[in-house]
């Protein structure tokens, strides 16, 4: 069993920055990959990145390419997800994920969640 803590999340200005962290507890090893979905009020949920369990591959969905960064260590257990340039389509929960099978870019194939976190950008 993995629990994920996601926190981090909050308001902010278009334009400005947020740094979520997960902090992945309750299994000796970290060698899973872990990643980001969020969901928007009315909307699914959907991929945002991913991160594999070296740290030496990420993958994130087109609409924040160049403007976010997710990063993992190991020796805390935590994955950080840097978050620049914020537009208000990036308003959304944010979930970490742990662990899966498959595709990266269905919830489906994750094992784990956390509760979530609130980014809220306004204009």
């Amino acid at each position: 069993q993995v629990q994920l803590v996601e926190s981090g999340g909050g308001l902010v200005q278009a334009g400005g920055s947020l740094r979520l962290s997960c902090a992945a507890s309750g299994r000796t090893e970290s060698n899973y990959p872990m990643g980001w979905f969020r969901q928007a009020p009315g909307k699914e949920r959907e991929f945002v990145a991913a991160i594999t369990w070296s740290g030496g591959s990420t993958f994130y969905t087109d609409s924040v390419k160049g403007r976010f960064t997710l990063s993992r260590d190991n020796a805390k257990n935590t994955v950080y997800l840097q978050m620049n340039s914020l537009k208000a389509e990036d308003t959304a929960v944010y979930y970490c994920a742990a662990d899966p099978e498959g595709d990266y870019s269905k919830d489906v194939a994750w094992e784990y969640w956390g509760q979530g976190t609130q980014v809220t950008v306004t204009n």
